[in-house]
């Protein structure tokens, strides 16, 4: 029975960078992968849909900018595309495997084997790994569950990959549907109606149980989001409920019943089934095995399951399901297990993106959270109307969201960016939230001219009163309020 000091279950993005801060600690890791190296964030995840995201924005670019070219709008052709995706997935999926083939003949040959199986831990030290009918079983002094998840299937909804779809079908598509229906509007529902609608060949139709999408964010991000989608053409069924949904003819019918009591009838030809995603645990272990779960998952002690040395990381965990934050927690179970790790792992200075259009970005707190929290607070926002490279981008479209502590300290509670660029505005923000600081320290950076970053200056500067802006001057493109938890009433300043 070979034997190794920790065994990871799963090569996705947890699970492969669990792996490579193993070897750091010169430990013999074994990675276990039943499919292909890079899980869901690469092969029907993270990368492809932004990657469709990418194409689907260039492309409503150019449309929007015909005139500029003096030429009529041209085909779009969906195989390359789709050949286009491919290619990424192939790019990255190639740079993991053979990344690991260069570390079989370095300094790293003796401690990193990969195998391709199905594995079960049959006790807290020994993993069973079958591949084609053949079954073999490791010791391991330690081992970390990163097996990823997949969409979330609802059993009254007839999803055959084909006509009802979740994000996996969306891969094997043949064309650009003429309508599409997608069932849920969180954060992945609404980045494929985004996706579709911007190519300019699909009739959207998003279902949403509420008056608004997004229901986690604010008002005024949403606005804007609901805005560019419903003049793309998306039909944004508010307040609806999903009654029925069938094939017929080789079509999807489905009826709704909305909050007043009346119900519609819809046919399209394709659905996109988006309401959530299910952790990958079933005949994960044995009965004998005593890994405990809960509602929200296993591995709630800091990435460590109540078996003191098997730990969860990634989708497998509570916390947010994001392929930065699975990467994170698989080094920082490494670190636990072998070392000790420099800081404790913390999520409020864990930056997101949403690619919708325009791009969101945030760190840290919204003032939706804050206000749920109860947290007196100062916000500040800034319209990118006001910023030289937004301007010079021709694409004023958006704003910087800046709330801080409501006392002296200002320390910097969270920040949402809207607009382009969003995401390579957010990295200072974020490492200030991590070290506890204030705002001072962004007061006086000296960024590069024209930058959207410099719009996050200026919010600074107008929290400290010393902005090239005033607010009282641009009423309407710049805002400085405190907002205080006794009646939330917003009173500016």
């Amino acid at each position: 029975m070979e034997k190794f000091d920790l065994v990871i279950i799963g090569a996705g993005p947890s699970g492969y960078a669990a792996a490579m801060r193993a070897i750091d600690f010169k430990k013999k890791t074994l990675l276990i992968e039943r499919n292909q190296v890079g899980g869901a964030g690469v092969t029907n995840g993270a990368l492809s849909s932004k990657t469709w995201w990418e194409l689907s924005r260039e492309a409503s670019a150019f449309r929007k900018n015909l005139k500029r070219y003096n030429i009529k709008e041209p085909s779009i052709s969906f195989k390359q595309i789709q050949l286009e995706v491919r290619k990424a997935i192939e790019e990255r999926k190639s740079l993991l495997e053979e990344h690991m083939q260069q570390l079989y003949s370095s300094a790293y040959a003796n401690l990193l084997t990969y195998k391709v199986g199905t594995a079960k831990l049959v006790s807290s030290t020994e993993i069973e790994i079958t591949h084609d009918g053949a079954a073999e079983i490791v010791h391991a002094d330690n081992i970390i569950l990163a097996t990823g998840s997949r969409p979330r299937l609802l059993p009254e909804l007839p999803i055959d990959e084909k006509i009802v779809l979740t994000s996996e079908g969306i891969e094997d598509l043949e064309d650009f549907p003429e309508s599409m229906v997608i069932v849920g509007a969180g954060v992945i529902g609404c980045e494929y109606a985004t996706i579709f609608s911007g190519f300019g060949r699909t009739k959207v139709h998003l279902i949403d149980k509420g008056d608004r999408i997004l229901p986690f964010e604010d008002e005024d991000v949403v606005k804007i989001v609901e805005r560019n989608m419903e003049n793309n053409g998306v039909l944004i069924h508010r307040n609806s409920k999903l009654i029925s949904m069938k094939v017929v003819n080789g079509r999807v019918e489905y009826e709704l019943e909305y909050t007043d009591g009346s119900k519609g009838t819809f046919n399209v030809e394709k659905a996109l089934v988006s309401v959530g995603r299910v952790a990958n645990i079933e005949n994960l272990w044995g009965d004998t095995v005593g890994i405990e779960m809960t509602k929200r998952g296993i591995g709630n002690h800091d990435t460590q399951t109540n078996v003191g040395n098997i730990y969860a990381v990634g989708d497998l965990t509570a916390d947010i399901s994001l392929v930065n934050v699975g990467e994170l927690e698989g080094r920082y179970a490494v670190e636990k297990i072998f070392g000790k790790p420099e800081r404790k792992l913390v999520y409020e200075n864990i930056s997101t993106i949403m690619f919708l259009s325009p791009e969101v970005a945030g760190v840290g707190m919204n003032e939706t959270q804050a206000k749920e929290n109860g947290i007196d607070y100062k916000v500040v926002t800034l319209e990118y109307s006001t910023i030289s490279r937004a301007i010079a981008k021709r694409n004023t479209q958006g704003f910087i969201k800046l709330l801080v502590t409501c006392d002296n300290h200002m320390k910097i509670l969270g920040m949402k960016v809207v607009g382009n660029h969003a995401s390579s505005a957010i990295q200072a923000v974020a490492v200030l939230i991590s070290m506890d600081k204030g705002i001072e320290e962004l007061a006086e950076c000296v960024h590069p001219h024209p930058s959207i970053t410099e719009g996050i200056q200026e919010c600074v500067r107008m929290l400290m009163g010393k902005s090239l802006f005033k607010p009282s001057a641009l009423k309407g493109r710049l805002s400085c309020r405190s907002c205080i938890s006794s009646d939330y009433q917003d009173i500016n300043f």
